[in-house]
């Protein structure tokens, strides 16, 4: 495979698009034939996959067939598929390597790089290839994890004891990973996956938690979900976040809506408010924005769901944001988004764990750790149209997610385990790839992480430390460039490119008893420090710089 290129062919598209001439409706829209240029991707296969000598040259001549890649000590592998080139001489780390001579054309080579490579950056540089005007192209893969978590590196005892104790009083369970500097270094299990019944009764037998466990990550949804899929789209040209939401969805229409663009969606500037209750008819905007099945919620979102405030006049962090944005997506792609996100990105980097609707998907209860005791009735304080009574496991916990968009949407539903976010956090840590696999370039991650005007935690969709801004998800020792996102289910996760770390902590806080009156009253599990995130975070980074030589 070549340089990743994005050729756009002057292809003539004819789609049927809504088209506002003074309001829109649910039901008579107009039609226009517009026409859109589709972009054509060769895909990488690695974060050196680039033909030499580079064909677009600088009159600087040292900068010239050089380029930089991520590795570790004693890790990773260079591939030359030869075209017509007799020799070349390839230096990694201004030391140069030994490759056969002569170069037979045509043929491929594949040599370890062991000897040469330190965690980091490192350096490639390729000179003399003979004889003059010959080829060849140069493959350095992403690195990938290595399980590191039986060996015996950092002292994590501190973190152990503080979730074995909030344990055993109480707390139902949680997994914790950490990976540093390509490795997993630790991957461990806490107390249980299900401790009620359906009728809220405790197990006389509590399910022990096991690292191989399904988590609803809720709002981690927003980030490992959507936020790659637009990062993804980004860099393969087929999305501007600067344009108007109504570029994608031409039916967003109406009030105002043709000024918001998709980066207001991103940073929660559109002005919308915190949720719209979809699935209840007792929602804010009365029985009108009542919605209990997918195709209705996004008509209500595309031409009903008012603004609550001006945009740009203040942030409110809003699921509709990111329901639109899953929308986007499916319009871009013409794929829901499940299908899009499970074969586009987690099944090419072997992740079988990571997906929307496990229950539907031939994954079992038993898999997945529980979360509300009797359904979302919050101890029968709650009730709505088809609202569920027993014990979720397996099935999103987010109403919104589960009666108004079928399980699948932007802001809420996918489930995963801790091992697959760690593959995901390192894609990351990678600056886009893993392994073979080149998702999004290094340019989109920068874009979508830098810090946002006016609230430098923000940034488009993720959260960042900001020098400490948000230690209670952070943690006080975060670097200010680390980010990622939490979830109302008790799943944390924080990306810290500075340290080459990532922490990925998964709990089940809500699968636990409810206490107070009929209107003021909260999960018991969210009073433990583990609930609260911000404490082993904390601990994780002591004993991971604590240690460090």
């Amino acid at each position: 495979m070549s340089l990743l290129a994005i050729h756009t062919l002057k292809i003539i598209t004819t789609l049927a698009v809504a088209f506002m001439l003074t309001s829109c409706t649910l039901s008579t829209l107009p039609v226009e034939i517009i026409h859109v240029e589709t972009p054509v991707v060769i895909a990488k296969t690695g974060q050196i996959d680039q033909i030499f000598p580079q064909k677009d040259r600088s009159n600087r001549e040292l900068v010239n067939d050089r380029a930089i890649f991520k590795s570790y000590q004693e890790r990773g592998d260079i591939i030359i598929n030869n075209q017509d080139a007799v020799s070349a001489d390839i230096y990694i780390n201004g030391e140069k390597i030994s490759i056969a001579e002569p170069l037979q054309a045509y043929n491929s080579y594949q040599y370890s790089l062991k000897k040469r490579t330190k965690n980091g950056d490192n350096t490639f540089r390729i000179e003399n290839i003979l004889p003059e005007g010959a080829q060849l192209n140069i493959t350095i893969s992403y690195p990938s994890l290595k399980d590191a978590s039986k060996k015996p590196q950092q002292n994590f005892s501190n973190v152990d004891a503080l979730i074995n104790d909030d344990i055993a009083q109480g707390f139902p369970g949680a997994v914790l990973v950490v990976i540093k500097d390509g490795e997993v270094i630790k991957n461990t299990a806490y107390g249980y996956k299900r401790k009620f019944s359906d009728g809220g009764e405790p197990l006389a037998a509590p399910v022990k938690m096991s690292t191989d466990t399904l988590f609803d990550l809720a709002s981690n949804t927003k980030m490992f979900a959507t936020n790659f899929a637009l990062m993804k789209l980004v860099s393969e040209g087929k999305l501007d976040v600067s344009k108007p939401i109504n570029h994608y969805l031409p039916n967003y229409c109406g009030s105002g809506r043709d000024l918001r663009t998709v980066k207001d969606i991103l940073t929660h500037h559109a002005g919308y408010a915190p949720e719209v209750k979809f699935f209840t008819r007792e929602n804010k905007l009365g029985a009108d924005f009542f919605s209990q099945e997918s195709k209705r919620t996004k008509a209500l979102i595309l031409t009903k769901v008012p603004y609550v405030v001006e945009r740009n006049s203040k942030r409110m962090y809003s699921d509709t944001d990111y329901m639109l944005l899953g929308m986007i997506i499916e319009k871009i792609t013409n794929m829901p988004l499940d299908v899009y996100t499970e074969y586009s990105i987690y099944q090419p980097l072997g992740l079988k764990n990571t997906l929307f609707n496990p229950l539907q998907k031939s994954f079992r209860k038993n898999q997945v750790a529980a979360t509300e005791i009797r359904g979302t009735t919050r101890g029968n304080r709650v009730n709505f149209d088809n609202i569920r009574t027993y014990v979720l496991q397996g099935e999103v916990h987010d109403e919104k997610a589960y009666h108004s968009f079928g399980g699948v949407a932007g802001h809420a539903g996918l489930f995963s385990t801790g091992k697959d976010l760690a593959v995901l956090a390192q894609v990351l840590l990678n600056r886009g790839g893993y392994g073979n696999k080149s998702l999004f370039s290094g340019k989109v991650i920068d874009q979508f992480i830098k810090p946002d005007d006016g609230n430098g935690t923000y940034g488009l969709g993720w959260r960042r430390a900001n020098n400490g801004d948000r230690k209670w998800h952070f943690g006080p020792y975060a670097s200010a460039s680390a980010y990622g996102h939490t979830g109302w289910t008790g799943t944390v996760t924080v990306i810290d490119p500075e340290h080459d770390l990532a922490i990925i902590l998964l709990t089940n806080a809500r699968h636990s008893e409810i206490e107070g009156d009929d209107k003021n009253y909260h999960f018991k599990g969210k009073e433990f420090e583990t609930g609260k995130y911000g404490s082993v975070i904390s601990l994780v980074y002591e004993a991971v710089l604590d240690n460090s030589l």
